[in-house]
């Protein structure tokens, strides 16, 4: 905000604040305090915009983290647009992917959006949630509009974007059709009147694309806000299905639970900045209680009972706690079991069973995870491909062998 502006009122400071907690970029962050100031002064709420294609039917806690600050927005009065890309999800997006994305059929789009939508509404409030699909204005488009929109675009623009720059240089085949992708994105925002677009730090070309569609077609231009893409399970990837380390928004409590004990002490901080609905001076505090020696364990059950609470109910995060707990008590966790520690970490949980002598062979390790005899400080594991990060584990396999294992990198 340049000198020549008025300061910015303490209500607008605030609600900056809250678009910026756990946020990568907000691009441009004057312009937003501009519009949030406005919206103030004329009591019209902000256009803010999310869209998600339906390339799966099942949400987990990573892409909770922009729908957590949707609501955040949603909760300051601002107008919450949920757009389904039913369109553009028959396009393919290649957003970071070194090949393209397989475009789904019809049918697909339609089964995975019928559960979408549900599932986001555990985050959103869909009272005042307004859902759209973008085939709404993309269908009436036809081939003259396709071509009239393309011609407000260069492919000198568009190669800019650094996955088509690294496939063209390595002469991996770009379609012209995934040039229609962050078009059509863009196109949305036309379509929407969007003051504000959010996405992951993936879609930041896309976003950008938007705000630049809106200029051609004589509109305020949108901001961004890009969140950080969530690391999963194993404290290394982002939060995938096809990796095997998310966290369902849907599964089982006791296994989400168990699931988000297992993360590492470290990586747990993160998760509480982008996915607790505390105050930042709250996580701050609980920080310092760690510090000054509060065990950590106990900050993590805090923050397990509060998603599975969210996603679930209060009684079912209370039995979640008391089945993990029941685990360790009774003997059933001795007070004493082998210190062990294992360079090289992250590492795979069959690797960490045989290296601590925890079991006898890879294929014995592998045996005992697909039974489901094999548990991490309490959480039973169920995918062998688990990678665990730097940390301490307590590692149960059957009933009587146990190890405190610490990984190191």
């Amino acid at each position: 905000m340049s000198s020549t502006e008025a300061p910015m009122s303490p209500q607008v400071e605030s609600d900056l604040q809250v678009a910026r907690r756990g946020c990568d970029e907000l691009l441009v962050e004057a312009e937003f305090a501009r519009k949030l100031a406005r919206s103030r002064e004329t009591g019209k709420p902000l256009r803010i915009k999310l869209g998600l294609d339906p390339t799966a039917p099942d949400i987990h806690l990573g892409h909770t983290v922009v729908l957590n600050k949707m609501r955040q927005l949603q909760d300051l009065g601002h107008t919450v647009i949920f757009l389904i890309g039913d369109f553009t999800s028959m396009i393919g997006d290649p957003s970071g992917r070194n090949a393209t994305r397989p475009p789904l059929t019809a049918e697909q789009i339609h089964e995975n959006a019928k559960t979408y939508y549900a599932q986001a509404s555990l985050v959103l409030d869909p009272s005042r949630t307004e859902i759209r699909y973008n085939s709404e204005w993309c269908d009436p488009l036809g081939a003259r509009g396709m071509i009239q929109l393309a011609s407000r675009y260069t492919v000198a623009r568009m190669m800019e974007r650094e996955d088509f720059t690294r496939r063209f240089k390595g002469g991996i085949p770009i379609s012209v059709h995934e040039f229609l992708y962050p078009l059509m994105q863009g196109y949305d925002s036309v379509a929407l009147k969007a003051d504000l677009e959010l996405g992951g730090t993936d879609q930041k070309f896309n976003l950008l694309v938007g705000r630049e569609l809106q200029k051609e077609y004589g509109q305020e231009p949108q901001c961004i806000l890009t969140m950080p893409l969530l690391e999963g399970t194993d404290g290394v990837d982002k939060m995938s299905k096809s990796k095997g380390n998310y966290i369902g928004i849907t599964e089982a409590p006791e296994s989400m639970f168990g699931k988000l004990m297992s993360i590492s002490d470290t990586l747990m901080w993160k998760y509480y900045e982008l996915l607790s609905f505390r105050s930042m001076n709250d996580i701050v505090a609980l920080q310092a209680q760690v510090s000054e020696g509060m065990n950590p364990r106990d900050a993590k059950v805090m923050l397990a009972q509060e998603i599975v609470e969210r996603f679930h109910s209060r009684k079912a995060a209370e039995d979640a706690l008391a089945a993990f707990e029941a685990r360790f008590r009774d003997g059933a966790i001795p007070d004493d079991m082998p210190e062990i520690r294992l360079p090289g970490a992250p590492l795979g949980i069959l690797k960490v069973l045989r290296q601590a002598g925890l079991a006898s062979s890879g294929s014995e390790a592998q045996r005992n995870v697909e039974q489901g005899g094999v548990r991490v400080d309490g959480g039973r594991i169920e995918d062998k491909a688990l990678q665990l990060p730097v940390g301490t584990y307590v590692v149960q396999v059957g009933k009587r062998k146990f190890a405190r294992i610490t990984l190191t990198g």
